[in-house]
C-alpha cells in the first residue's frame, strides 16, 4: 500500500461516512485498519473520526451504543447489526499519565497529533480516496519503525500504557523502536506503576496473542523495566522452541512466562475463573510419561481440567504434536469414568444400599473411582454396589 492507494472499504462503513457527510459533518477512516491496510490485509473494522459530536451522531442513525461517550465514541449499528466506532475529532485537555481529559471542536489535524504512533495517526477520506499522513505515517511504514508522534515524552506522559503498546506493535509487526521514542519510554518508564492493573494486564495478553517473537517482547519489557514493576518472575528467555506459538492463549502463555502466575494474574485483576485455571495448570503434573490408557485415564483424573492446558503447554516447550493427544481422545470418546460423578453409583445410592454417611462413604467412592479408573467396564451398578460392601 502506498499513501496514493485508494482502499476497498466496506460498504456499511462508505455508507456511515456518507449518512455523516451529507449532514455536513467532516468525516475521516483512522486507526489500525489504516495502518494493517499497508501490509495487504483488507480493512474490515474501520473505525471512523468525524466533527460531528456525539450527539449529533445518535441523531442521525437510528440503532447507536453509548460504547465509549464520555470520550465520544459512539458505536453505529450497520443494517447487519454489526458495531462500527465513531468518534468526533478531539484535543486533550488535561491528562494525568492514565486518563485524558478531552474537548471537541477540534480539526482532523489535531485529532491526529494526540494519538500515540506515526503508524497510527494517518487519516483516509472514504468517499474521496484522500490520505491525510502530517506526521510520516506511511514512510515508518515502509522503515519499520515505531515512533512517536511529535514528542515522545510528551506523548508517554499523556499515557504510560504507550510506552507498553510501542512494545506490543514492535513485537507484533516485528518493527525496531526509534531510537528517540525508545529513549524516551525508558525515561519515562516509572509512571507505569501509576497505571490500573486492568490496562496492563489487556496489553499483556495482546501482546502475548500477537507478538512474532516472544523472546523479542520479553526482553523489551526487561529492558523497559516493565517486567520489574509489573511482572515479577517474567522469564527473561523464551522456554519454547523457534517456530509457531499456537494457539496464541495468554492465560496458559502466562503460567508458562512467568515464576508465580497465580499471584501475577491475581494483581493484574484478571477474572476468578483465569486465576483458577492457571492454578489448575501450576498445580497440576506435566503429562504423563507413559501412554498407557490407565496411567493416562489417572493423569485425566487428577488433572481435570486443566488436561488440555497441559497438553498445549507441552506442544509449545517441545515443539512436537502432543503424542498423548489421540489417547486422551480415545478414553473421552469412550466417556471413560473419570470422576466420582462418573460413577454408575452416587453417595445416595451408597446410603441406599446400607452405607452409612460420612469419612466411609468417602472412603468408598474413591475405592471405586480408583478400581474403574483400571478398569472402566467395570463402573456398572451392580459391580460397584458389591465392592462397595467390601470396603473395610
Amino acid at each position: 500500500m502506498t499513501a496514493r492507494a485508494r482502499l476497498d472499504l466496506p460498504a456499511e462503513v462508505v455508507e456511515i461516512a456518507t449518512t455523516l457527510e451529507a449532514a455536513g459533518h467532516e468525516t475521516w477512516c483512522v486507526g489500525g485498519a489504516l495502518r494493517d491496510a499497508h501490509f495487504g490485509t483488507v480493512p474490515d473494522d474501520v473505525d471512523l473520526a468525524t466533527s460531528a459530536t456525539p450527539d449529533q451522531v445518535q441523531s442521525l442513525f437510528r440503532h447507536t451504543v453509548p460504547v465509549g461517550i464520555k470520550f465520544g465514541t459512539v458505536g453505529v449499528l450497520d443494517r447487519h447489526r454489526r458495531l462500527h466506532e465513531v468518534t468526533t475529532f478531539r484535543h486533550d485537555v488535561q491528562t494525568d499519565g492514565r486518563h485524558a481529559v478531552v474537548a471537541y471542536g477540534a480539526s482532523l489535524e489535531d485529532d491526529l497529533a494526540r494519538r500515540d504512533f506515526t503508524i497510527n495517526a494517518m487519516a483516509y477520506h472514504p468517499l474521496r480516496g484522500e490520505w491525510r499522513d502530517p506526521f510520516g505515517g506511511a514512510a515508518d511504514l515502509e522503515r519499520r519503525v515505531i515512533r512517536a508522534v511529535g514528542n515522545p515524552a510528551d506523548r508517554f506522559r499523556e499515557d504510560y500504557l504507550r510506552i507498553l503498546r510501542a512494545i506490543r506493535f514492535a513485537a507484533r509487526l516485528d518493527f525496531s523502536i526509534d531510537p528517540a521514542t525508545w529513549s524516551a519510554a525508558m525515561a519515562e518508564a516509572g509512571g507505569l506503576d501509576r497505571l490500573s492493573a486492568e490496562r496492563v494486564r489487556d496489553e499483556w495478553f495482546r501482546s502475548l496473542e500477537t507478538a512474532q517473537s516472544l523472546e523479542r517482547m520479553i526482553r523489551l519489557w526487561h529492558d523497559v523495566g516493565a517486567a520489574r514493576q509489573w511482572m515479577a518472575g517474567l522469564v527473561t528467555h523464551s522456554p519454547f522452541p523457534p517456530g509457531p506459538i499456537e494457539p496464541r492463549d495468554p492465560v496458559a502463555l502466562t503460567a508458562a512466562l512467568v515464576a508465580d502466575p497465580v499471584g501475577t494474574l491475581g494483581r493484574l485483576k484478571a477474572s476468578g475463573a483465569e486465576i483458577e485455571r492457571v492454578g489448575r495448570i501450576v498445580a497440576g503434573p506435566r503429562i504423563p510419561e507413559s501412554g498407557d490408557e490407565r496411567v493416562v485415564r489417572r493423569w485425566l483424573a487428577a488433572v481435570g481440567p486443566a488436561a488440555d492446558d497441559l497438553i498445549l503447554l507441552d506442544r509449545w516447550r517441545t515443539g512436537r504434536p502432543g503424542w498423548v493427544t489421540p489417547i486422551v481422545s480415545v478414553i473421552r470418546s469412550r466417556r471413560d469414568p473419570l470422576t466420582r460423578s462418573d460413577l454408575a453409583v452416587s453417595g445416595a445410592d451408597l446410603i441406599a444400599a446400607g452405607i452409612g454417611p460420612g469419612p466411609h462413604l468417602g472412603r468408598v467412592l474413591a475405592e471405586l473411582l480408583d478400581a474403574v479408573l483400571d478398569d472402566p467396564g467395570s463402573n456398572r451398578r451392580e459391580v460397584l454396589l458389591a465392592r462397595a460392601r467390601r470396603v473395610p
